[in-house]
């Protein structure tokens, strides 16, 4: 008896898809590493840890260390201060997150290629300097002994030197200025990416009808960006409580701890340098739990009232 049950061949389309899944692996697979087995570190916070002991060894304290920053008196002037600063400098970073697309669209305008690749350049490296050489230039320039004091002492516009770095006047303005001549030219890339995707079919129509470069800036570039736009800033808002550690410590002083310690920072002190991990890893957990609450917010917003979302 001749057997019907064939066996049904792959299409194309299918072996093509398998193909990309087996590339995608060693990205899964470094997503898995990184991002998702140290959450078996929460555990940590339902524990009075202490280093050095095994964690089933300690006492078990439950929902102790999260509900800390609200029953301690001391820790709840620390925790406010913290966020205090740490919703401030990002709402000046969310405030500014418009120039990089300002700066994309007017690099773009720049009719020579030569010089637009080379303020593209000038303007892109800094992202790739770590934040301890951006302190050591800094360091140099706004220290006691730097250039700028030079120059001011010299001149007899200041009889003293003065350490600018140790000044607490307008110190989220001075963080949001270091982020930006280190990350503009950076976040400016996606933008210059999505106006070189623009047809220029469009521009050329424009052109026939007399327009100008700012009226084709403003009525088929500024349009056409406003899309990514809203992206990276729904992305922003999940962030909001998200600075990161390394601009913060090496800025940190004395002086200046009070107004530049974020939730971040505020975490490794806490974890690394005090040596309560618990309750740092409870506070890292607060932060984790709100900044994904944030994004699906920002989405639904941003679904209602663009008509659109990100996921």
């Amino acid at each position: 008896m001749q057997k019907t049950n064939a066996v049904k061949k792959k299409s194309p389309r299918d072996k093509a898809g398998f193909r990309l899944f087996l590339l995608s692996l060693p990205f899964l697979a470094g997503i898995l590493i990184f991002s998702y087995l140290p959450l078996a570190g929460w555990s940590y916070s339902f524990f009075n840890y202490k280093p050095g002991k095994a964690l089933l060894d300690c006492e078990f304290v439950g929902f102790k260390w999260f509900i800390a920053p609200f029953n301690n008196p001391v820790l709840r002037d620390q925790f406010g201060r913290v966020m205090r600063n740490t919703l401030g400098i990002n709402l000046l970073y969310m405030a500014t997150m418009i120039l990089p697309m300002i700066f994309a669209m007017f690099l773009m305008e720049i009719r020579w290629k030569g010089y637009r690749k080379i303020v593209q350049t000038l303007t892109t490296i800094p992202n790739f300097i770590s934040w301890v050489l951006v302190y050591a230039a800094f360091f140099a320039l706004f220290s006691t002994e730097g250039l700028l004091n030079n120059i001011l002492v010299g001149a007899g516009i200041l009889t003293t030197p003065t350490n600018f770095l140790t000044s607490t006047s307008h110190m989220w303005l001075k963080m949001l200025g270091y982020h930006l001549w280190k990350g503009l030219g950076w976040g400016a890339i996606v933008y210059i990416s999505a106006i070189t995707s623009i047809d220029s079919e469009i521009y050329e129509a424009a052109n026939i009808d007399g327009a100008g470069r700012f009226q084709k800036m403003w009525h088929i570039t500024t349009p056409h960006l406003i899309p990514t736009f809203f992206v990276m800033f729904v992305l922003q808002i999940g962030n909001i409580i998200n600075n990161g550690i390394d601009q913060y410590l090496v800025f940190s002083n004395a002086m200046t701890q009070d107004y530049i310690e974020v939730l971040d920072l505020y975490v490794y002190r806490y974890g690394l340098q005090q040596g309560n991990i618990s309750y740092a890893t409870a506070v890292g957990m607060w932060k984790s739990l709100i900044s994904v609450l944030l994004v699906f917010v920002a989405n639904t917003l941003s679904k209602k009232i663009r008509g659109s979302s990100i996921f």
